[in-house]
């Protein structure tokens, strides 16, 4: 039972870092082109194994929207139906840098608290062999 206990708080931690990162991994997706919602998720999916639901995606797309970060428009597909492309402003690029470089900043002074923690687990998993 108490393993029950300690993996359920293990996912609600990993839970937690992901939705930490969330907007800083949308405005990231969108640093190079501009997408629609869809492309958006695959996009997070595929480099992160962020699995974000839709009812989860677009409401911070409109909150993005509404400070300005990201424009949108419509556009009318060949077929099927139309698609909201987004992209960042001029705002959204800045944002979308600062919070590069403060997760760049943080997750390499991090690594460095971690790495023998890692350094045990990778050794312990190869027969207790050191590199």
């Amino acid at each position: 039972m108490a393993n029950d206990s300690n993996g359920d708080r293990s996912q609600q931690w990993e839970a937690q870092l992901r939705k930490g990162c969330l907007e800083m991994a949308i405005l990231a997706c969108l640093w190079q082109s501009r997408l629609y919602g869809l492309e958006i998720l695959h996009s997070l999916s595929a480099k992160s194994n962020l699995d974000v639901a839709e009812g989860t995606l677009y409401p911070i797309l409109s909150r993005l929207k509404a400070e300005g970060l990201l424009q949108s428009e419509w556009v009318e597909a060949e077929t099927g139906h139309p698609r909201k492309y987004y992209w960042l402003t001029a705002p959204g690029r800045r944002r979308a840098r600062e919070m590069a470089d403060a997760w760049s900043g943080f997750a390499t002074k991090l690594a460095l608290i971690v790495q023998p923690v890692v350094g045990n687990h990778v050794t312990a998993g190869q027969g207790g062999k050191k590199r």
